[in-house]
């Protein structure tokens, strides 16, 4: 009996010590005398400590700061450009056993993968399609790792910096794209005044009177500021409108007014 207690003692440290604790977000990788044996779901597992060992891993989304890279565009322009890769492990095993750092290992994946992307577009494809060209990246990081039990997510473009004297030849470009638009435009509008001036032309050519109304109402915009002194030149169809008329009233009414205004 007194045997007994320090072996039960002993085989319940053993025991409580050969549990372990998976967490939801984690999987564990079991070796036994080296060799893969499984894998640990979350909760508690047993791991009989000298024969067996294992190691955690996080299957959350995990994000990589891929650095700053230079590379030359299809029509030879150097740029400086970094991006963001979202990935996670879907296969534990693979990520431990089949690459020895996978996070440092899909780093270097994403920066080469990114210098030959850019280097296969040119710098206007690469400023315009910038989210064709991270999906054309992910495609690429993803396939790539997939023997390694890893799964991409996504990939962002960050930024993507240009020399200052490329800046200053897009610049002149855009410049000078405003002012073709300035010119289209204003040539537009004056074909657009052209036809409607035409039109107006033919209308008072055309219709009895019209040019009368016009005649009138251009003295009547002239002569709302009285310091102006107007010399008016009167059309001969003008005249036109006094033909029949009682030229003796019309004198005597003239009259009138002027002898009204002298009063005044």
């Amino acid at each position: 009996m007194e045997l007994i207690m320090p072996i039960l003692v002993v085989a319940l440290i053993i025991i409580l010590g050969s549990v372990k604790q998976i967490n939801e977000y984690e999987r564990g990788v079991k070796f036994t005398l080296g060799k893969f044996s499984g894998i640990m779901k979350p909760g508690w597992n047993l791991v009989f400590p000298i024969f067996q060992s294992y190691k955690k891993v996080d299957i959350r989304t995990r994000t990589v700061d891929v650095p700053e890279q230079e590379a030359i565009t299809k029509d030879n322009v150097s740029v400086r450009i970094n991006a963001v890769l979202y990935y996670k492990i879907f296969d534990a095993s693979k990520a431990l056993i089949a690459v020895e750092n996978f996070n440092f290992a899909v780093s270097q994946l994403a920066q080469t993968t990114m210098r030959n992307a850019v280097g296969s577009v040119s710098l206007d494809e690469l400023l315009s399609e910038r989210e064709k060209i991270s999906e054309e990246i992910c495609k690429i990081v993803d396939k790539a790792t997939d023997p390694w039990g890893i799964k991409v997510e996504n990939v962002e473009l960050k930024d993507i910096s240009l020399p200052e004297e490329m800046k200053r030849v897009i610049a002149k470009v855009a410049e000078a794209e405003r002012e073709k638009m300035a010119v289209i435009t204003k040539a537009q509008g004056e074909v657009e005044a052209s036809k409607n001036l035409a039109k107006a032309a033919e209308t008072m050519s055309t219709v009895p009177g019209a040019l009368h109304l016009r005649t009138l109402s251009t003295i009547n915009d002239v002569s709302s500021d009285q310091s102006n002194t107007l010399i008016f030149c009167i059309p001969i169809e003008v005249l036109s409108a006094f033909q029949g008329a009682d030229l003796s009233k019309l004198a005597n009414t003239t009259k009138a007014i002027a002898t009204k205004k002298k009063s005044e």
